[in-house]
């Protein structure tokens, strides 16, 4: 029986650490959906047409090891507003939502476009500040030079972009449980997270 999960919010809010743990927890499949436009993004960045890469996009590209670089992360944001790029991978994600065993797709228009009748719905957020230490941080892990204050940056600029596109903009859908992340660590998120799906399968 085909369950999905709709896990929605900002970058950096934790949203795709949470979706890996819910997805793992109930033995379901786990799609990030941002990959697909930071694989897009990718392709653009070396000259080839948004909507072309879109078209030409195959599941083994989302597993290539540069798409979590700011280059393709403000590249993927640019391509997110682009109706005919975002037509050209709702199939995509929507058959894979429908997987039998359940599904967990993470992004920003899961709830509201993409499955708006998921039978569970989670917005996961938290402050601009909070997330930006959060990017900060993993970039400084993996080595790429950068301060604080041209990430808060790059953070408020994609924030406004995603939540100021006219196609599918980033909003928790109305019947969305929201998390907010910004006084939590991994442990308590992926517990509401949990508890918010398990009382929704009981009303199913």
């Amino acid at each position: 029986m085909a369950f999905t999960i709709a896990i929605d919010g900002p970058a950096a809010a934790g949203k795709g650490t949470i979706s890996k743990a819910v997805a793992q927890h109930f033995g379901f499949a786990h799609l990030d959906t941002g990959l697909l436009y930071r694989a897009v993004g990718r392709r653009m960045l070396d000259g080839i047409p948004a909507l072309d890469a879109a078209r030409a996009l195959m599941a083994q590209d989302l597993d290539a090891d540069d798409l979590r670089t700011p280059d393709v992360a403000q590249a993927a944001s640019k391509v997110a507003v682009m109706p005919q790029v975002r037509a050209e991978l709702i199939d995509f994600q929507r058959a894979f939502a429908r997987r039998a065993g359940g599904a967990v797709l993470d992004g920003r228009d899961i709830g509201t476009v993409i499955c708006p009748e998921a039978e569970a719905k989670l917005f996961v957020t938290a402050s601009a500040e909070v997330r930006a230490q959060r990017r900060f941080d993993e970039l400084c892990a993996a080595g790429v030079k950068t301060d604080y204050d041209r990430v808060l940056a790059d953070v408020r600029e994609r924030d406004a972009r995603d939540m100021g596109r006219a196609d599918a903009p980033l909003r928790p859908a109305a019947d969305a449980v929201r998390i907010d992340t910004s006084g939590l660590d991994i442990a308590a998120a992926v517990a509401q997270a949990i508890t918010a799906v398990t009382l929704a399968q009981g009303k199913g």
